[in-house]
């Protein structure tokens, strides 16, 4: 499904409070930008606050400096100017405050779920969801200016949330609904019926909560989100001059200015409020403040004038989404893992995870980014991320484990969590990189007040039952109120003679009789306290090992899909892996998926040559071109004697010399779909099964044998028909045998000489227009298999009856007259034009073969012959379906079928309609030759990439394909016009959708001008030119429809032809013997 339109952002900010972190996430956001998430435009910077604790509004008037800094910079301006920000989009993310549960932030917080319409392959974090709610929901439509969201809260809004633009201007908010109960802990704001903001209200009183009640028995919440139009943005800007707000960008800083803490909520839009006075304003203080001293207060309330000399005539609105929902993130773990999991759920929740054993996950949890091997058993309500674990592991209700790899699985063995967070945390100290493991309590608090926990007990009972002591946690001159969770020095970060694991934490949860070992082992660790903890997180490494798991993840999920062929498109995988450099192990992995089982080996194949293309990035050239370059030889030699490994392992040796630069990537990827045609070739000859022939007398010397054929026209599931979607998916055509202006235009004629030779004629049964070419040697035939040979398919015939063995010791003349006396003289003609779609190459193929075989002394049943076609084509390597035989050879109107099984095998069904219908349909059915001419080569290998590719819309399309083929025999068993018209019209829109570029604009307007006068229309085969055929609502319309076409410019050079049902299909008939005295060859 194509993505909306959304914002196509000139900047993308997003800030965070540690400096060491910046290009950690400034490469987040080009990675993001690499996954086609942000517009490639789109400058993108990752801004430091200047200081830990600036608050929302400071880091807000930050990023919005050093927004315009770099626009007036790009400009070309030597000082900052808002100027800048008249046609900008900005977007600016806070990062916010540390998060117990996620060492990256809530930002990063990875969520249960998949993005299956997504180019790229990616987990998707709290950023992620933001980024695409701000782009295609909540900011289409938005004029220029700055949108400023927080990502501490999880956001549903619907994908159109009704927000209106006009007339627009100051500030906006974007409010969800909410309860008043969980409002009494959260911010409010009270409108009036136009939606003017009159006041916010934080934690507000039962009457304050009531009044902001509207008639759904919602309240507004404040969350998060808020747009800054260009002139209120400007204002703001304004204020990075004036101390003290000066202080809440880094130039103030830098400058020396003294630090200021402003709530974006409740300093800033609050000042914009229509009902808040100055004096309220000025006194009051935002809540992220907290109480302080007056010197403080002082500070605070000059800041808090200068905002309101600015802003306060800048009006202030509010857009209410009443569908939408918001979820802010807590620090409670029960309130994490509640949103993180579905109580009710039926089953586990499963993202970009491999499981072993899925009956061992309960229904209402959750595992996203995991490895899980053995026995590994997660209980209801349960999270389990980025975690490599091997059995035996037992992990009950209520319990977030997260950052685990191989190395800890064991520690838990012996354990059986329950109500608990385990997290494994990447680490840096003094320079060093290590590990660090947390254990706490699903019921711990994170607050400094109120009676504390830990492992779900009180401190006291903790310290009866661990030996543990307060003095262990917190200094002697820590205050009591001081000593509470986030400051107790619990967890170990460095032991002085062994690795640390979460067995340095989990012997907490039932000391056992060692004698105070663990105890011991404990306080012998150096240790730090959650708070201490947070300035030593090595993030880029804690990101580096997701990634690397999530690949590893990947990788068995590719191998599996290949294996147990799933339709599940693996390409955008492969641009993950080529995009976030690490294409080398899946090439590896895809090698070893197609070295073993040859079914599944032709798709491996295919994508690694889509890892190739992607790896070159769009340079380089088409991917569609020749792959016979001498290198690639070798490899193709095994292939072609059926040892796959030992070609999957050349393929790989050769493809390493070619992986330098774009046009090389693009040259291999192209042998490698060679590589797989060959694979497809082989599988395609099991069709030969079925092929056998009868001996008959043989005709003498000089008897010509003239068979003739119908066209073909198919009205439902070409494409289906053609492998490997014939033999994988399985194919179902209805095509109807044509006679096109009364005349059978296809033919050939096959008689034997008396000279040893093969005389070959291809081309109108005129002689001074045919193309003619004698092989007196088997060297003349060795171009069988190149299809623009002169007479490729007439030489491929000879081999193909079994006439010529081209691979023999025995000379071409010894094979002819040990066998036959004498040679063969094949004459094949067409009067359709070249690209015709009406199915011309293979019905001309069936035509030769069946005259040869005759003119040999054999006969070959019409099945057998549509069999025997399908070898000659692979052996001439045009490759393509049976639907064109099947269509031409046999007669009237028919459904062939074939099942999703190997050998190959085309079963054909007559299909009965009522009595006088084939004349009606005839009155109807016109041919219109548009002119163009269809290259239906590349056609057949975009639509073959993209069914190897498993893209969802095509496997989709190619299942409707087949479905329809039954839905239009039923139309034609019933008679009915209308019915046969809506099987085209939605034909030709499946045919579009198979093959993108099928239609050519001269066509698209032919079509235009006629679809008034047709039940339904569509081009025949593939599509790209060739001949429209058409169902006109009224019968003998070809003189009318003529004159229509005629007064429509620019269509080029058509024509229209009449069109009826052949009930004969294959005729053949021996004719009397003309003397041949001397060659007419030259």
């Amino acid at each position: 499904m194509e993505q909306p339109k959304g914002v196509d952002w000139t900047v993308v900010i997003l800030t965070c409070q540690y400096k060491d972190s910046v290009q950690v996430f400034q490469r987040e956001l080009e990675v993001r930008q690499k996954r086609e998430q942000i517009p490639a435009g789109t400058l993108l910077l990752a801004v430091e606050d200047p200081e830990k604790r600036v608050g929302s509004g400071g880091a807000t008037l930050n990023a919005l400096l050093v927004a315009a800094e770099h626009l007036s910079a790009r400009a070309g301006f030597t000082v900052v100017t808002s100027d800048v920000l008249h046609s900008a989009w900005i977007l600016i993310l806070h990062m916010g405050r540390d998060f117990p549960f996620e060492d990256c932030g809530r930002a990063f917080t990875c969520l249960p779920v998949e993005n299956p319409q997504a180019p790229v392959e990616a987990l998707v974090c709290n950023l992620d969801s933001l980024l695409d709610i701000m782009t295609y929901r909540l900011g289409p439509g938005s004029p220029p200016g700055v949108w400023v969201c927080s990502t501490d809260m999880l956001l549903s809004v619907p994908e159109n949330p009704g927000i209106s633009w006009d007339s627009f201007r100051g500030a906006r908010v974007i409010a969800l609904p909410g309860s008043p109960a969980y409002a009494r802990n959260h911010g409010v704001y009270l409108t009036d019926p136009q939606g003017l903001v009159l006041d916010i209200y934080y934690q507000g009183t039962e009457r304050e909560i009531q009044r902001c009640v509207r008639p759904d028995g919602q309240v507004p919440l404040v969350s998060g989100v808020v747009f800054f139009s260009v002139e209120t943005a400007e204002c703001l800007l304004a204020t990075h001059v004036s101390p003290p707000l000066d202080a809440c960008t880094y130039l103030g800083l830098d400058s020396g200015a003294r630090p200021v803490q402003l709530s974006l909520f409740f300093d800033i839009l609050l000042c914009m409020a229509e009902n808040v006075t100055r004096e309220d304003f000025l006194v009051g203080r935002p809540p992220e403040l907290g109480q302080g001293d007056a010197d403080v207060a002082g500070y605070l309330q000059s800041a808090r004038a200068q905002l309101w000399r600015e802003l306060r005539d800048q009006p202030l609105t509010m857009a209410y989404v009443s569908s939408g929902s918001y979820s802010y993130m807590t620090s409670s773990a029960s309130d994490f893992l509640h949103s993180l999991t579905l109580p009710r759920a039926l089953g586990a929740q499963i993202v970009h995870s491999q499981v072993e054993e899925q009956q061992l996950l309960a229904a209402g949890s959750s595992v996203v980014s995991c490895l899980l091997e053995g026995h590994v058993q997660l209980g209801p309500g349960s999270v389990l991320q980025h975690c490599h674990l091997r059995g035996p592991v037992h992990i009950g209700a209520g319990c977030l484990v997260s950052g685990l790899d191989e190395a800890q699985s064991e520690a838990l063995h012996a354990w059986e969590l329950h109500d608990l967070v385990l997290q494994g945390h990447h680490i840096r100290l003094h320079g060093s990189p290590g590990r660090a493991f947390t254990l706490v309590g699903r019921l711990d608090s994170w607050e400094r007040h109120g009676a504390g926990t830990y492992l779900n007990m009180p401190w006291r009972e903790f310290f009866k039952r661990t030996g543990v002591r307060a003095l262990d946690l917190w200094d002697p001159d820590t205050p009591p109120a001081e000593c509470c969770l986030p400051s107790a020095r619990l967890f170990p970060v460095l032991h002085p003679s062994r690795a640390l694991g979460p067995q340095e934490l989990l012997w907490m949860l039932d000391p056992q009789e060692d004698g105070g070992e663990a105890l011991r082992a404990w306080r012998a660790s150096w240790r730090l306290s959650w708070e201490q903890l947070q300035p030593c997180l090595d993030r880029a490494a804690t990101l580096a090992s997701r990634r690397d798991l999530f690949f590893r993840q990947a990788l068995h999920k590719a191998r599996h899909v290949l294996e147990a062929r799933h339709d599940l498109s693996l390409r955008p995988l492969i641009r993950a892996a080529v995009r976030e450099g690490c294409p080398g192990p899946l090439l590896a992995t895809l090698d070893q998926a197609g070295a073993g089982d040859p079914g599944v080996a032709a798709r491996a194949l295919a994508c690694v040559a889509d890892v190739l293309g992607c790896m070159a990035e769009g340079r380089g050239g088409l991917r569609s071109g020749p792959a016979a370059n001498p290198e690639w030889m070798r490899p193709f030699s095994y292939l072609e004697c059926g040892d796959l490994a030992a070609g999957v392992e050349a393929l790989a040796q050769e493809r390493d010399k070619w992986l330098s630069r774009p046009a090389l990537l693009v040259r291999a990827a192209r042998h490698y779909e060679g590589a797989g045609q060959i694979l497809i070739r082989q599988a395609v000859m099991s069709a030969q099964h079925f092929v056998s022939t009868e001996p008959v007398e043989l005709p003498g010397p000089g008897q010509w044998v003239v068979a003739e054929c119908p066209a073909r026209v198919d009205f439902s599931g070409g494409w289906s028909d053609t492998p490997p979607l014939a033999y994988e998916l399985g194919g179902a055509v209805l095509g109807l045998a044509v006679r096109v202006d009364g005349r059978r235009p296809i033919g050939a004629r096959a008689r034997r000489i008396l000279e040893p030779e093969l005389w070959l004629a291809v081309g109108p049964q005129q002689d001074e227009m045919t193309v003619k070419i004698v092989c007196r040697s088997l060297a003349d035939l060795r171009d069988y298999c190149q299809p623009h040979a002169p007479g490729a398919l007439l030489k491929a015939a000879f081999i193909c009856a079994g006439i010529v063995d081209v691979h023999s010791e025995l000379q071409l003349r010894k094979q002819l007259l040990r066998t036959f006396g004498g040679g063969f003289e094949l004459h094949t003609w067409s009067e359709l034009p070249h690209g015709s779609g009406l199915g011309t190459s293979s019905i001309l193929a069936g035509t030769a073969l069946a005259a040869l075989q005759r003119a040999a002394g054999r006969v070959v049943g019409t099945e057998a012959l549509i069999h025997a076609v399908l070898h000659l084509e692979q052996v001439l390597t045009t490759g393509g379906g049976w639907q064109d035989q099947v269509g031409g050879l046999m007669p009237g109107i028919k459904v062939g079928r074939s099942r999703a099984q190997l050998p190959l095998k085309v079963e054909v069904e007559e299909v009965t309609v009522p009595e006088g219908f084939v004349q009606k349909l005839n009155d109807h059915l016109l041919l219109v030759y548009t002119g163009k001419t269809r290259l239906a080569r590349n056609l057949l290998q975009d639509v073959l990439r993209s069914w190897y590719a498993r893209l969802p819309a095509v496997v989709e399309n190619a299942h409707s394909l087949v479905q329809q083929t039954e839905e239009c025999a039923e139309a034609f068993r019933q008679g009915s016009l209308p019915l046969l018209g809506q099987c085209l019209t939605s034909y030709w829109e499946q045919k579009k959708l198979m093959a993108p570029g099928c239609e050519p604009l001269a066509v698209r307007r032919m079509m235009d001008v006629l679809a008034p006068h047709v039940h339904g229309q569509s081009l025949a085969g593939a599509g790209g030119g060739g001949f429209l055929y058409l169902l006109t609502k009224e019968p003998q319309q070809k003189e009318t429809l003529e004159a229509v076409l005629a007064k429509t410019e620019g269509l080029g050079n058509y024509s229209i032809h009449l069109v009826e049902v052949d009930t004969q299909g294959l005729s053949l008939k021996l004719l009397g013997t003309e003397a041949s005295t001397c060659c007419p060859f030259p």
